[in-house]
């Protein structure tokens, strides 16, 4: 909702303090297909031409997830530290073998079922369980399973940012598709000197509505939005941090309080919640 806004906030006072001071409005919409035909396609085949599919596909998927609210809150990190409590309990109760049903089938344990939303993320669920069957196995030590979290985390943040990188390029490029729109409308008008001056004039001003719309759509729609992109990105990798300062605490003899205290402290201020919080929630899930 608030991308709409700020979209339509943005487009209100900039078209909108054009018709104040005495723009004529007709005169861009008039020009408005034509420009948007030389100026979306050519940056929308430049960003065919500069990504490999893979990337096409998760630029794609982002984009519209980026119009969402974020599922990044508070109440989604008390959920999933206590389902890290929980696990690290049974754990430190019965022993680690006591938790290898649950890590090998997910959807069939009660313990990871009491948590439905985590369960959905299927990429949080496949990097929690990875880690806790390592600990299971118990032939790596902490050290050598940072490590392993750490080259993860490396290749996730790649692949998260190659989306926004690929937005980033667009916007970029779109004044610079603006100006081929106004050099060819600019051609068009030289073509057609022997007009009357008031032919020109309306020729000239579609001409450099090109420039005008290739600079609104990169700063005005494409950064923003990849901006965007890039901060529920991170919001992103808190989860996976969370979950590796709790699993590395866990391995370091911590006990399960100490430890979701490890990654409660990794979350960012704004979604972090207080200890007296996390562990209401913990006691209320018992």
């Amino acid at each position: 909702m608030l991308v709409i806004i700020g979209y339509l906030l943005a487009l209100g006072c900039i078209f909108g303090g054009y018709i104040m001071h005495g723009g004529n409005i007709k005169v861009v919409l008039d020009a408005l297909p034509n420009e948007m035909l030389v100026i979306g396609g050519g940056a929308l085949g430049a960003f065919v031409v500069n990504n490999q599919p893979k990337v096409i596909k998760a630029t794609l998927r982002c984009m519209p997830a980026a119009l969402k609210s974020s599922v990044h809150t508070k109440k989604s990190y008390l959920e999933l530290m206590a389902l890290l409590f929980d696990i690290l309990q049974k754990a430190r109760k019965e022993g680690l073998m006591s938790i290898e049903q649950d890590v090998d089938s997910p959807n069939e344990s009660k313990l990871f079922q009491s948590y439905p939303n985590i369960v959905k993320d299927h990429h949080l669920t496949e990097f929690l369980t990875d880690y806790l069957r390592m600990m299971v196995s118990g032939n790596l030590n902490s050290h050598e399973i940072e490590a392993l979290i750490d080259s993860e985390l490396e290749t996730h943040h790649q692949e998260s940012h190659a989306p926004i990188a690929a937005v980033a390029r667009v916007a970029a490029g779109l004044p610079a598709f603006g100006i081929v729109a106004a050099v060819l409308g600019v051609v068009n008008t030289m073509s057609s000197v022997g007009q009357a001056p008031a032919v020109l004039g309306a020729m000239i001003g579609s001409a450099l509505v090109g420039t005008f719309l290739g600079i609104l759509l990169a700063y005005g729609v494409v950064e923003p939005l990849g901006g965007l992109m890039e901060q529920q990105a991170e919001d992103r990798s808190k989860k996976l941090l969370c979950v590796k300062a709790t699993l590395l605490a866990s391995m370091q003899g911590y006990n399960p309080t100490t430890c979701i205290e490890f990654g409660r402290k990794v979350l960012f201020s704004t979604e972090r919640p207080s200890f007296s919080e996390m562990e209401e929630h913990v006691r209320a899930k018992r």
